[in-house]
Parts: structure tokens; C-alpha cells; sequence
């Protein structure tokens, strides 16, 4: 787990990666940032940026392999740049933008029956990948409880995330959690606090 400190420490690195990246185009070296030992860990994470309350992008490393610091670095690039469904941030918007960082645990295949499923999902606390055939999608911990849904809701919407039908985890595709730390600032580039759901 990150302390609050490491969290500001994450926040002030995403946003200083995208800010460097639109103005020069140059990729920000996290070397030169002397972060904590807690940087070097093997993490996934993921980048969200938030317009006026509405998605501006999202992107991460669903599995741990990359050190946090290299994992952020890239994600809020791709988060600012290469998410398919927004355009390319500019930098007039950034002092818009708020940034919020999700910092995961290992996915792990759920070990249960399909019917079992929506007892085991606990809502804020789980995020979820669904997986069939080449087919995947993610949903963070976060997505449930912003959207009140109940653990069927969130199955159904993860396949659809992943492009298969709503009830795909009842009919064969794999189901696999993970939990998320999740840092946000509560307006652009201001108090950086831990959500709790």
C-alpha cells in the first residue's frame, strides 16, 4: 500500500508526465524524480482523467509488468493521448483535467461457479476482467459504486467492455478480480486524497 505522501508523490507524476509530453513531446524520466523505494515495485496501474466530472481518458497496466514509476510514466501518456474513444488532450485543457491514479493488485481468477459470482463481488472493493477467446475487458474498483451497480450490473458491463455479450460470465468466459488503491485530485492539479468506497 502507498501512504499518502507516495500517493501526492503519483498524482505529481502523472500529471508532470503529461504536461512534458504535450508541451515538448518528450517522455518525462522518472529516474530523475528521486521517488520512493516504493516506485521500483513491480505494480500495475492504471491513469484516469477526468474532465468537468466526465471521462477524458483511461488507460493502465492491468498486470504488474512494470516498475510503478515506468507503469505511470506510460499510462498517463496513453491516458492523455492514445485512448481510442476521446481525442488527444491539448495542453489548454489540462488546468481542466483532474487526475486520478488506481494502483492494483495482481489479477487473480475467480475459483467459483458462475452462479457464485455476484455473492463474491464485493462492490467498491473488487475490480474485474472478463476474458474469452481474444476478447478482454477491465473495469476498476472505482466503476461499480460511481455508476450504482450491483455485482451483476458490473459482470454484464465488464463483458460488455470487452465486447462480448452482457451475460458472457454465465455462459464460459473467465472472471478474474482485483483490488485497487486509488489516489485523486479533487480539482485540477489541487488536494490529492485517498478514495474510499
Amino acid at each position: 500500500m502507498l501512504d499518502a505522501k507516495e500517493g501526492e508523490l503519483a498524482i505529481a507524476l502523472a500529471r508532470k508526465t503529461i504536461e512534458e509530453y504535450l508541451k515538448t513531446g518528450n517522455r518525462l524520466n522518472p529516474e530523475d524524480e528521486n521517488l520512493p523505494p516504493i516506485f521500483q515495485e513491480l505494480r500495475g496501474v492504471f491513469v484516469t482523467l477526468n474532465k468537468k466530472d466526465d471521462l477524458r481518458g483511461c488507460i493502465g497496466h492491468p498486470y504488474p509488468d512494470s516498475i510503478l514509476q515506468d507503469a505511470l510514466v506510460d499510462s498517463a501518456i496513453s491516458a492523455a493521448t492514445h485512448d481510442p474513444r476521446f481525442p488527444e488532450v491539448i495542453s489548454d485543457e489540462l488546468p481542466s483535467i483532474t487526475i486520478e491514479v488506481s494502483i492494483l493488485t495482481p489479477p487473480e481468477k475467480i475459483a467459483a461457479s458462475p452462479q457464485e459470482l455476484p455473492q463474491l463481488i464485493e462492490i467498491g472493493k473488487h475490480g474485474l476482467i472478463v476474458k474469452q477467446g481474444f476478447y478482454q475487458g477491465l473495469l476498476l474498483p472505482q466503476v461499480a459504486p460511481e455508476n450504482n451497480f450491483d455485482a451483476v450490473d458490473f459482470l454484464s458491463h465488464t463483458c460488455l467492455k470487452a465486447g462480448l455479450s452482457p451475460d458472457a460470465w454465465l455462459t464460459g468466459a473467465e472472471v478474474y478480480w482485483f483490488e485497487g488503491q486509488i489516489f485523486s485530485e479533487k480539482t485540477p492539479a489541487g488536494e490529492v486524497v485517498e478514495k474510499q468506497f
